[in-house]
């Protein structure tokens, strides 16, 4: 199997609010990037694949560079010097409707200084007229711009052209029918666990993330609410690669009243649905809060497995306190079943190792099938041992689906809600589903 060929990366760049995120989502070919009409909103690395004329390439959105800003602009600033230290091609944007500012100096010239290839990108040139005035931005000294517009589409394919010009021999044809390096895709994007890491605002979880996945990947900083988008990253790991998921910090209903916040939540709550596993982050110096609870009920209503970790627990001194901490979790979260419990610093590192066990374990039984006599043998010894009455039964039973195992249980009549929660105990405790949720569906039989 011949290895897959390292793919060309194209990194945007630009102040904030050029549409550079309007961009990346043109170039991607999908809504990837959340996008509005004002600054600040990317704020972390964002990659995707792209292809325009059967040539793959890698494209990269960046939040907007500000050097000199306050502290959380200082780490997004370092986060765009990072991207395009790894470029092949940057896409420097700037806004046709407005013409060139002083910022946009300042990005040119660390440009020019970097020795990466560069082309200009005149965005919101929705007119004719607008195309005339990106002369202005020769003055950049960076070669001719491309003029084009984000939103509507206009000239996106003369910009990729050339985008594939200034990437010369650092990109290939793919063939659509003779792709040896996506030999290991069919076998990777299915079996791959997904692992999303929720709790709310400024608990630590991109924290966690970037040690997780090693390397400062989100912008962390003392801030709610830093984190727009799901960002995730494959790591290969000595149990075989885990793809892990950032996600927004997610607030009560009432206080999301802010456009992109409010689709940062249905990010992450897409995330949740579609994940492997769940770690829920809560901030071990609050203690449990309703908005946690709120949480663990709806990953449990997603019906993955849930880790729940107890993080800052380096900040708590106090031996009474943690006692404290951990029987409130117990007590609070009774509903989520023996979810494991986990105590750490992600700061620190101290206790992130005990993570990675309980990963294998969960995604193991998350995606567990049980043959079908076996599953027959455990509920007819559950019977036999405790009768549901009334002369109900289960004459047949199967495990209809995995991710989570679900179970359909045929009977003659409607069984007793605690002989049904009886039963899923049984199944549980016999092969060994752990923490992991399961599903009894109840069919009668007809006739």
């Amino acid at each position: 199997m011949s290895e897959a060929p390292q793919l060309a990366t194209v990194v945007i760049v630009g102040r904030p609010n050029v549409g550079k995120s309007t961009l990346f989502n043109r170039i991607a070919g999908e809504q990837v990037a959340i996008t509005e009409d004002r600054p600040g909103i990317t704020r972390d690395r964002k990659e995707h694949e792209a292809e325009w004329l059967g040539v793959p390439f890698r494209i990269v959105d960046t939040g907007g560079w500000m050097p000199g800003g306050d502290a959380l602009d200082e780490k997004v600033s370092r986060q765009v010097e990072l991207a395009v230290s790894t470029a092949d091609l940057v896409l420097m944007v700037v806004d046709a409707s407005v013409g060139s500012v002083s910022q946009d100096d300042e990005i040119a010239a660390w440009l020019r200084r970097s020795g990466i290839e560069v082309l200009v990108v005149a965005n919101k040139a929705d007119n004719d007229l607008r195309e005339r005035e990106m002369w202005d931005f020769l003055s950049f000294g960076l070669g001719d711009p491309v003029p084009v517009s984000a939103l509507h589409g206009r000239r996106a394919g003369d910009l990729l052209d050339v985008v594939l010009e200034r990437l010369g021999d650092k990109v290939s044809f793919r063939e659509p029918e003779v792709a040896p390096w996506l030999d290991d895709e069919p076998e990777l994007a299915p079996d791959t666990p997904r692992v999303a890491i929720v709790g709310r605002p400024n608990v630590g979880k991109s924290t966690l993330f970037n040690r997780l996945v090693g390397e400062d990947r989100s912008v962390v900083h003392d801030m709610s609410g830093t984190t727009r988008d799901a960002i995730d990253t494959l790591v290969e790991t000595e149990d075989g690669p885990i793809v892990f998921v950032d996600t927004a910090g997610m607030r009560r209903r009432s206080k999301v009243d802010d456009s992109a916040e409010y689709y940062s939540v249905v990010r992450a709550l897409r995330a949740i649905d579609e994940a492997d596993i769940a770690l829920l982050v809560i901030d071990a110096t609050e203690g449990v809060t309703a908005q946690d609870q709120r949480l663990a009920e709806r990953v449990d209503a997603a019906g993955c497995p849930i880790v729940i970790l107890l993080n800052k627990w380096e900040l708590i001194d106090d031996a009474e306190v943690r006692a404290q901490r951990k029987a409130e979790v117990s007590r609070k979260l009774a509903f989520v079943g023996e979810a494991p419990i986990l105590t750490i610093s992600a700061l620190t590192g101290k206790g992130v190792h005990k993570l990675r066990p309980l990963l294998t374990e969960a995604v193991e039984q998350y995606h567990r099938r049980v043959p079908t006599k076996d599953v027959n043998r455990v509920i007819a010894a559950a019977q036999q041992a405790q009768p549901a009455g009334g002369g109900a039964k289960v004459l047949y039973a199967v495990q209809g689906a995995t991710d989570p195992p679900t179970f359909t249980l045929f009977v003659n009549r409607e069984l007793p809600g605690h002989h049904v929660r009886y039963l899923e105990r049984r199944i549980r405790e016999e092969f060994g589903f752990g923490s992991t949720p399961i599903k009894l569906r109840i069919r009668k039989k007809q006739g």
